[in-house]
């Protein structure tokens, strides 16, 4: 947990709002946020865990990567990374891992 939450905090400049035995609590804003908890689980699902929206995904994404995050590079039918960056449809995303391993991702809607 602490590593987890160092990250968090030192990479996408969050902070819990509330603290238990359970786990985390991060409020994102609009009634949105999650829960970090200790988890045999970890960085085992192969999907996206959790997404951002972003109004400036190209801005967003050198910004996290000055700090350190690295982002992950597809080549595959249906979606290819540029740069770290995917366009699928109308939808623009790049993805990368937090420090457990969960596969996170920040996007947004072209239209």
């Amino acid at each position: 947990m602490k590593r987890a939450k160092r990250w968090y905090e030192e990479k996408l400049g969050l902070k819990p709002a509330t603290e238990t035995e359970v786990g985390a609590q991060y409020n994102l804003g609009g009634g949105t946020g999650f829960v970090l908890y200790p988890t045999p689980n970890a960085g085992k699902a192969p999907n996206t865990l959790l997404g951002f929206e972003s109004t400036d995904l190209e801005a967003d994404v050198a910004a996290l990567k000055k700090k350190g995050v690295k982002f992950e590079e597809y080549d595959m039918p249906g979606l290819k990374t540029v740069n770290s960056i995917a366009k699928l449809g109308n939808t623009v995303g790049a993805w990368f891992k937090d420090s457990e391993g969960n596969i996170l991702a920040i996007g947004n809607d072209l239209t």
